[in-house]
């Protein structure tokens, strides 16, 4: 099994097996690659935001748009392209080139490791369906996989499409979509790597089932990374640079929009926002650590303390974003923590999922 993961693919398919030769344990651990490179992606993607950088390629051209602007002719274009947009003229008028070649490297970088992503996965995909390695039962899955990859690159030009022509900046509405979006293919990638490491340990094994208490917990995570990112696109953590009360208050006066409703105080009001996010994340507190503590029961310690040490350094880092006045690093560790975490819950709630059978 260790030579389908160690020998180089694209040598290995002049002859297609006759019968299936399920490789389980490599298949998940190039999933986990690709779970990797998307945690990659979402730490880029964090400072192509707080670097205001996410709208220097104004146009999505997935084959020809892996190539950068190479020349001055080039460069000159790109810049141009920026400059027809409302955040040039609202806040960039008089930006230097190479001030944009600075913007453009984090929104190209984001897009290039999204193009490595789709070609790591097809070719992983192509190579285990070619050489019959794919266990049975988890075909159906590589192919959801690859169709969520799509459709992420769809939300991400939806994305920036929505500051090209009106705003100065994306919708965050669509800025928690598409990171949301790329999480699920994080948390779908890691758990089906999980079961299929369970099925090279124990031919018997079934896939993990999600028991509601796991469930729970991964749905008050969602809500407070959707919280983080509607933080993020309003610019809401520069509100209050003061913890645990909002300035001298726990809820500043005012603060509160009587003429809208609860939700959208709760989606478009940035002081309602971070003050969400704050107390939320108490919440989500509880949850992870219930997934935590029932998955030492079942004897799973190493996910559990893995959970426990994630959350517990990404409250730290949620406080530190707030006390640093949203300094670049401090607030992309705490978008990578949280990544992280949701990635050790994921562990967790498998562990909680898993057969007797499973686990031996």
């Amino acid at each position: 099994m260790s030579n389908a993961f160690a020998s180089p693919p694209m040598l290995r398919l002049s002859r297609r097996p006759a019968a299936p030769r399920p490789a389980p344990r490599a298949f998940g651990i190039w999933l986990l690659v690709v779970a990797a490179m998307v945690l990659a992606i979402v730490i880029v993607g964090g400072i192509t935001r707080l670097t205001e950088s996410g709208l220097s390629i104004v146009e999505w051209d997935p084959i020809l748009g892996a190539i950068p602007p190479l020349t001055h002719g080039q460069w000159q274009a790109a810049f141009d392209g920026y400059k027809a947009i409302p955040q040039y003229k609202a806040f960039n008028q008089g930006m230097t080139l190479e001030g944009f070649q600075h913007i453009f490297f984090w929104e190209y970088l984001h897009r290039l490791i999204a193009r490595g992503i789709g070609t790591v996965l097809l070719i992983v995909l192509a190579v285990f369906w070619w050489r019959r390695a794919i266990p049975q039962g988890y075909g159906w899955r590589a192919v959801a996989i690859f169709c969520l990859g799509g459709l992420q690159g769809l939300v991400g030009w939806w994305m920036v499409y929505s500051g090209l022509q009106f705003r100065t900046e994306v919708s965050h509405l669509r800025l928690a979509a598409h990171l949301l979006t790329a999480l699920l293919i994080y948390s779908y990638l890691i758990w089906t790597a999980l079961d299929l490491f369970a099925l090279a340990r124990n031919p018997a094994a079934r896939p993990a089932r999600l028991v509601p208490l796991a469930a729970a917990a991964i749905v008050i995570l969602a809500l407070q990374i959707m919280l983080g990112a509607f933080t993020a696109g309003l610019r809401a953590g520069y509100a209050f640079a003061s913890w645990p009360k909002m300035g001298d208050e726990w809820f500043p006066a005012g603060g509160w929009n009587a003429g809208w409703s609860t939700l959208r105080n709760l989606v478009d009001n940035p002081i309602a926002v971070q003050f969400a996010h704050r107390w939320w994340a108490w919440v989500a507190l509880v949850a992870v650590v219930a997934v935590a503590r029932f998955a030492k029961q079942k004897g799973n310690r190493p996910a559990a303390t893995a959970i426990v040490v994630a959350v517990i350094v990404q409250i730290l880092l949620g406080i530190a974003t707030l006390l640093t006045g949203v300094r670049i690093e401090v607030a992309v560790a705490h978008q990578a923590v949280a990544t992280i975490l949701l990635g050790t819950l994921i562990w967790g709630s498998h562990a909680l999922g898993e057969t007797e059978k499973a686990r031996i």
